[in-house]
Order: structure tokens, then sequence, then C-alpha cells
């Protein structure tokens, strides 16, 4: 395939570019020095806490976009910007909601730092793989001094089926999206990455023809429809590989790098 026009790659993080073990390959950091060197992109596009996404990428950090919590937050030449919010009344009408609901685990994400209000180890255990930064608190509902981006929703069996249909009443009002097999996301209605990408496209001067994404579950559905090169991993979800033009293979065998080797191949050529 000829990747002669792709100037911006965007990849989600957990199930996408990081493999099994929740790690980046040496494999991806070497594409990276000669994807900047023939002046191609690169955004990291997450669900995960923005300190969360630093951390796995800190040695190419500066001369990466960063789009995290699902859209909420978005780095790019060399600042943050917090994108949309959520509400006071928004996250205390959800959190009332979720607090109805058996067997989960609630995060109020913030820009500083996350917020729990559980001190269970098993389920602190699994958090701490996609927040570097947190504090369990009393009640989310009183913490204040902090911008909002989302909450996150932990059950874990499956939140499709465990959390997404109880929630039904937040929708129009905020965004509900199930963004991977133990978690869910609620942010701001119109909050997604796509939001986040379009802005980033438009700040670079970069067109649907110009992106290539990766992505692998719900949350990146909307993100895939802004590249003419989206790719649904061999492991996503049944819904993204309805939207992906096409497919590559799983995390586990570095799906992502095989087509950045391609795409290396093509600036080379």
């Amino acid at each position: 395939m000829d990747f002669s026009k792709v100037k911006l790659v965007v990849s989600d993080m957990d199930g996408t570019l990081l493999n099994t073990e929740g790690e980046v390959s040496t494999r991806f950091f070497n594409q990276f020095s000669q994807l900047k060197k023939h002046n191609v992109h690169f955004v990291a596009a997450s669900g995960r806490q923005f300190h969360s996404i630093v951390d796995k990428l800190h040695t190419i950090q500066n001369d990466i976009s960063i789009i995290a919590e699902n859209g909420g937050i978005m780095k790019f030449d060399d600042k943050e910007h917090v994108l949309l919010k959520l509400t006071t009344e928004n996250i205390t009408i959800a959190i009332e909601t979720l607090r109805n609901i058996k067997d989960i685990f609630i995060v109020l994400c913030g820009r500083k730092s996350a917020y729990l209000e559980t001190n269970d180890s098993e389920f602190i255990s699994r958090f701490k793989k996609y927040y570097s930064k947190y504090s369990i608190v009393e009640d989310l509902t009183k913490v204040t001094n902090d911008d909002f981006l989302k909450i996150a929703v932990f059950h874990f069996e499956c939140s499709e089926t465990n959390i997404y249909p109880h929630i039904a009443s937040l929708k129009p009002d905020m965004q509900v999206l199930v963004s991977g097999q133990n978690w869910l996301d609620i942010s701001h209605a119109e909050a997604n990455k796509a939001y986040a990408l379009r802005i980033l496209q438009q700040e670079l001067g970069v067109t649907k023809a110009e992106t290539m994404v990766f992505g692998d579950y719900n949350n990146d559905l909307q993100m895939l429809e802004l590249a003419d090169y989206s790719y649904a991993m061999a492991n996503a979800h049944i819904q993204v590989k309805k939207i992906a033009r096409y497919e590559t293979k799983s995390n586990a065998e570095q799906g992502v790098e095989i087509i950045l080797d391609e795409l290396i191949s093509t600036k080379i050529g």
C-alpha cells in the first residue's frame, strides 16, 4: 500500500500500541525516530490518564502529541489544553446514579489527579495500571480544586453488560462510552478522541487523507472515521472492525509496528 501521503499517525494505547504486558516495544521507539526523521507526527490517544501516557512514552513525550481521558485533555506544541469538562451538576448526577449499581468502582478523573472512594486492594491493583496519580477520598462529590474530565467506571466481569444498561438516563446530557472489557467512561456530551483529533488536524494542517489511526475499542470509533488509513487490531471489538477500513494483527503480535514498518519503507523508498 502507498503510504506516501501520511503525515499523522494516531494510536490508541491499551489493546493497540501497548502489548499484553502493558508496555511499549523497543521496536516502536526505533520506528519513532524514523517517523520523526520523515516529518510524520505521532499522537498517543487514549482513555488513560495523561500522566500515565507520559509514563509509558516519557523518552519521546516532548516530540509527540497526547490525547488523554478520551479527548478531555490534549497536549500539542508543548502545551496542555483542557478541552471539555464535566460540570459539578454532571458529576453529582452521574455518581448518584452509579452508586445504585452493584459491584462497580468509580473513578473521578481530574487534570491533576484521579480520585477514588474505595480501599479495595484488588481493584486498586488493576486501577494503577492506568493511573499514575490518584487520591483516596471519602466522597467524590465533595472533591474540588481540579478540572474534571471524565468519570471512569470499572466492573470485574464486563462493563458493557453490567454497567452500560443501567445508565441510559445520563444520555444525551453526557457521553457514555464502553472503553474496554472492564471499563466505561462518562464525559462531556461532545467529548471523545475524535473531537480532540479534529482540533489537532486543523492545528497541524493535516487532512483525513494524510492521517493513519489505530484502534481496538468503542471509544476509538469516531477517531477512526477521521483517517483514510484506519486500522482495527485483530483483537478489536466487532464494532471497530466494522468501522475501520483495514485490519492489522493483534497488539500481542505488534500489529501497529507491522504497519509502521510499511509506512517507513514507503517514506524511505
